[in-house]
């Protein structure tokens, strides 16, 4: 059955944005397979509107010690599902989440920052990484080893098996509200384990809707909880817990190390975000240069980890590429989210469309160029395209998270490579070249996660190995590499000598 709460959604979904004044929604948070509620709530809120859509509990430290509590206690006392009910969990999800795309996809619009065609490609990506995660937990398999490779050691045989972390705690950002949580959770029910997922404040409902979904699935309910609260008072009794297996997180690299140095031998699987290159060579193809470029750093209003923030153009056809780019990106359209019109929606707060102002502002003030866009209204923020920016700012040295993207002239392919690596960060890079020597150079050189050879560099499927190098995290996601990442390899071996 339903929880009554995802009906009031419902009700606010099929009326529309427009009606965003009646009663707002109170939620409830998951805790020891019940859903329950706190004497303060969150306001979360519409950020095109600055409308309140909802309100969810703000739970305490001791909220989150009772949610480890319980599930220690369900997990010694319940174990260890079995394979085929995970398969048939997961599966059955990713059917219900199929069934409710349209629903999930306002949900993710209204509370955070995507359009609805943006929305509705999240959902769909959700039901795809709920269907791999059934299918890699028919995967999990050991090995056997060859124990007689060593002299004195001819009587013995054995094998490996993966066993579950335990409690996997999953803290996730704003950027891909629903996708995130399925990106943690799914892996980690796959694997065996029991999650408690923290959900950020400003965009939570996605993430109780997918726990509604994985309950009605047939998931124990002692499986899975979601306390939403405040990071600063829910992180640290997550992050502490001598009974959290396993930290999984997804946001800034200062929050990053942060838990980092709190978590002491925790396992970790960061992704701690990106300002991605892109590197177009004299002999690329400049329209998919500049089609996947402009794509790639305008997408979700520039709000995406490896979405394409520096790109380093060859002189000879600096010019042309620049002016393409500046065409392309002077056609999109920025407006309501709901509209099936619109390209590039609002920044998730006010404060994030004030933080990339100063930003460009900054930038300006150094001597850089704005070629287009460079307007704030409320929460938007206009796609801006900059040139001649010093390497010093911050818009070129740091992860801007919004719709800025910053043009760069260089003599040659390994200028390009230097200038590319020369920030801490690296997620994934962008190169454009028809050129295979050069392709293997990018790929031998970068300092980052993933190359992407005539892509940009916010390309990516989710059955492959994602993840950074340097500030942009540990680890890698990927649903068959979370897996792995979120079991434990135990050694079995037998001695037989005395039975020969």
């Amino acid at each position: 059955m339903i929880h009554e709460v995802f009906k009031l959604l419902s009700i606010i979904i099929i009326r529309g944005d427009k009606e965003m004044t009646m009663e707002k929604m109170i939620e409830k948070m998951l805790i020891g397979g019940e859903w329950q509620g706190t004497a303060k709530n969150i306001d979360v809120y519409n950020p095109e509107t600055n409308q309140v859509i909802g309100s969810v509990p703000n739970a305490s430290a001791s909220d989150m010690e009772e949610a480890i509590k319980q599930m220690k206690a369900a997990k010694e006392k319940v174990g260890v599902l079995p394979v085929h009910r995970r398969i048939e969990i997961l599966q059955k999800a990713a059917d219900l989440v199929d069934d409710r795309i349209e629903s999930f996809a306002k949900i993710i619009a209204l509370e955070g920052s995507k359009t609805i065609t943006e929305a509705r490609d999240e959902a769909g990506r959700t039901t795809r990484i709920l269907q791999m995660s059934a299918e890699e937990a028919r995967r999990i398999n050991g090995e056997t080893i060859s124990f007689d490779q060593v002299p004195g050691s001819e009587n013995r045989e054995g094998y490996y098996k993966y066993f579950p972390v335990g409690i996997i705690g999953a803290i996730t950002a704003f950027n891909d509200p629903l996708n995130l949580v399925a990106h943690k959770a799914a892996p980690a029910i796959a694997a065996g384990n029991y999650v408690i997922v923290k959900p950020t404040s400003e965009t939570p409902f996605s993430a109780l809707h997918l726990a509604e979904v994985l309950l009605s699935a047939g998931l124990p309910k002692e499986m899975l909880s979601v306390v939403t609260g405040s990071g600063s008072e829910l992180g640290d009794p997550l992050v502490n817990s001598p009974d959290i297996g396993m930290i999984v997180f997804t946001g800034g690299l200062g929050t990053g190390e942060q838990i980092a140095n709190q978590g002491g031998v925790t396992k970790f699987q960061m992704e701690l975000g990106s300002n991605s290159p892109v590197i177009v060579a004299e002999n690329a193809k400049l329209e998919n240069a500049v089609a996947s470029s402009v794509g790639g750093a305008f997408a979700a209003a520039g709000q995406n980890c490896n979405g394409v923030q520096r790109i380093y153009i060859h002189e000879d056809v600096y010019e042309e590429y620049t002016q393409k780019f500046i065409e392309q990106t002077k056609q999109l359209k920025t407006g309501e989210k709901l509209s099936e019109e619109t390209d590039i929606g609002p920044l998730i707060s006010e404060d994030a469309a004030k933080r990339i102002e100063s930003w460009v502002e900054e930038a300006k003030e150094a001597g850089a160029e704005v070629q287009c866009g460079g307007n704030r209204d409320g929460t938007y923020y206009t796609p801006t395209v900059l040139t001649n920016v010093p390497t010093d700012c911050k818009i070129v040295d740091e992860e801007a998270f919004g719709p800025v993207v910053s043009l760069f002239r260089v003599a040659d392919f390994q200028e390009a490579i230097e200038r590319a690596n020369a920030v801490n960060y690296g997620l994934q890079a962008g190169v454009f070249t028809q050129d295979v020597d050069e392709a293997h150079e990018a790929i031998d050189k970068l300092v980052v996660g993933g190359v992407m050879i005539n892509d940009s560099s916010d390309y990516r499927i989710d059955s492959m190995p994602f993840g950074g190098r340097k500030g942009s995290g540990i680890g890698r996601e990927g649903i068959k590499y979370a897996v792995e990442s979120m079991s434990e390899k135990k050694v079995v071996c037998f001695n037989l000598e005395k039975h020969l």
